[in-house]
């Protein structure tokens, strides 16, 4: 099996991490990954923020807990009230994604720079995970706020995020893969 494959077939995601930053060196690989990936016509509808930042990384994910506490939904709330609550479980690096909106397809265009850039993570032995809950912070004033501070540019909406560290040791926990999913018609 060649290495791709492995890499595409090992990935999973981690929600332990080392607290140690992952080098500049490897995050512009990753981010190189998320340029590169193909995009409706072309369009590259894509725009990356890359948060290392400490006190932000806090800011965002109180944010995040104002927004799950207040959702109306019981599982976002209950994880809210956890005392170790960390919508992107303590990594050292946020990347967020945002697709333009007059874009043919900003969804899938930035859907696929995430998994380009999380399948570079795991060739580099960097850990990740998506994490959605940051798109929904333009429907609220503290969350539209915190994404004008995070220097958005206008006209893009976050698609989704990623988080990205080093994975903590003992955390590989494999899920099976759905069966029933597949139907091939020759």
């Amino acid at each position: 099996m060649n290495e791709t494959i492995k890499t595409l077939l090992s990935r999973r995601s981690t929600r332990v991490y080392k607290h140690d930053q992952i080098k500049d060196e490897e995050l512009n690989t990753i981010l190189k990954a998320g340029m590169f990936a193909p995009s409706a016509m072309n369009q590259q509808s894509w725009y990356f923020t890359v948060i290392q930042n400490k006190e932000l990384l806090n800011k965002i994910n109180e944010v995040c807990k104002s927004i799950f506490l207040k959702s109306g939904n019981r599982t976002f709330e209950e994880r809210a009230k956890s005392k170790s609550f960390n919508v992107f479980y303590n990594a050292p690096t946020l990347i967020i994604v945002s697709g333009y909106e007059k874009a043919i397809a900003p969804q899938i265009d930035c859907a696929v720079a995430l998994e380009n850039m999380f399948l570079a993570a795991e060739s580099m032995n960097i850990a990740s995970c998506w994490i959605h809950a940051i798109t929904s912070f333009s429907d609220t004033e503290e969350g539209s706020a915190l994404l004008k501070e995070l220097n958005i540019p206008e006209g893009y909406s976050v698609v989704g995020s990623g988080a990205f560290g080093y994975k903590a040791s003992g955390t590989d926990n494999i899920a099976p893969r759905r069966e029933n999913v597949l139907n091939i018609i020759k």
